[in-house]
């Protein structure tokens, strides 16, 4: 019998560490060099990322939990009894505990998430605060097809896809398609998805909140050169390199890169690559949208809007989808 407290199962799906590998190496060999920004997840990663959601300048987050405290009775009454809870995404599991307290007897939680100790720990704080819950962890890159085994079930409970943090803002347009539809194959008919969506606002909030005035976020993104220091070999000197964000205002998107501050050769395992000074490396967009935008985009990936929710200063958006 499972213990109150501890993890129904952890599941290692993730990807092989040649993964990371060819696609920095892929990457840094192009004429616009960029790395997928799934990689600035490693655990300093992970840890830089929660400290950057407690910054001032950082709405996002305030903003989306005061939603989400807000309408999670509402939430958990359509997704009715006995729901089978997916996160994608999970990192530290702080906003769900808002959804695990407002469904009725939740069938299972399930935590998904690339970063396999952070993931860890959090769900087994999860399984601690919620001993009645059977906790599911998967260590998987959601990003891929993904086939989820057996979960706990318990009536007719139906599935309940979660993916806050407007983390949908990182891919392009055409990208979050496919992933919703992805996610929508998941969660199977009958079910929803709960999805946070950062909306367009004024550009200097919108500066602020990805340039802060204590240079966490500047170190979250070089944290990458570091990693790729640490696993790859590399020999990058992070004081020749800057943090880069600014927010494209006909695009809809902030624009994330490391800069080079000079002319330079990196060696990365065992491949020389040059830098001119002002080059870039493309780390991470964030899209934001309309209501009417992103419910646009949804409906083109299989689902319909049930409803929506908005903070008074109209900064963010929680967004529920049901399965067309």
């Amino acid at each position: 019998m499972r213990q109150g407290g501890a993890l129904a199962a952890f599941l290692d799906l993730a990807p092989a560490e040649e993964s990371f590998r060819d696609a920095v190496l892929s990457g840094l060999t192009r004429r616009a060099k960029s790395i997928p920004c799934r990689f600035l997840y490693d655990e300093r990663g992970s840890a830089l990322f929660e400290e950057i959601c407690e910054l001032p300048e950082y709405y996002l987050t305030r903003t989306e939990i005061a939603i989400l405290a807000d309408c999670a009775g509402e939430i958990g009454a359509l997704a009715g009894r006995h729901a089978q809870l997916i996160e994608f995404g999970s990192g530290a599991s702080r906003k769900v505990r808002l959804l695990l307290d407002a469904l009725e007897d939740p069938a299972a939680y399930v935590a998904i998430d690339i970063s396999r100790e952070p993931l860890r720990r959090a769900a087994e704080a999860v399984a601690a605060d919620f001993p009645k819950v059977p906790v599911v962890a998967v260590c998987a890159d959601y990003l891929q097809p993904l086939r989820l085994p057996p979960l706990p079930a318990r009536g007719e409970g139906r599935r309940l896809g979660f993916f806050p943090g407007s983390t949908i803002g990182n891919f392009t347009p055409a990208a979050a398609v496919d992933f919703l539809a992805g996610c929508r194959r998941v969660i199977e008919r009958g079910g929803a998805f709960l999805v946070g969506v950062d909306l367009k606002k004024a550009p200097a909030l919108l500066h602020a909140a990805y340039n802060d005035r204590a240079g966490v976020t500047a170190q979250f993104n070089l944290n990458l050169l570091e990693r790729i220091n640490r696993e790859l070999d590399a020999d990058f000197d992070l004081d020749r390199f800057a943090h880069d964000a600014s927010y494209n205002e006909a695009a809809g998107r902030i624009e994330i890169f490391i800069r080079s501050r000079a002319d330079q050769i990196v060696t990365v395992a065992g491949r020389a690559i040059r830098f001119a000074e002002g080059e870039r490396i493309h780390t991470e967009d964030s899209c934001k949208y309309t209501v009417a935008e992103f419910q646009r985009l949804a409906a083109r990936s299989g689902f319909r809007p049930l409803r929506h929710w908005i903070d008074p200063a109209a900064l963010f958006s929680v967004h529920l989808l049901g399965v067309a």
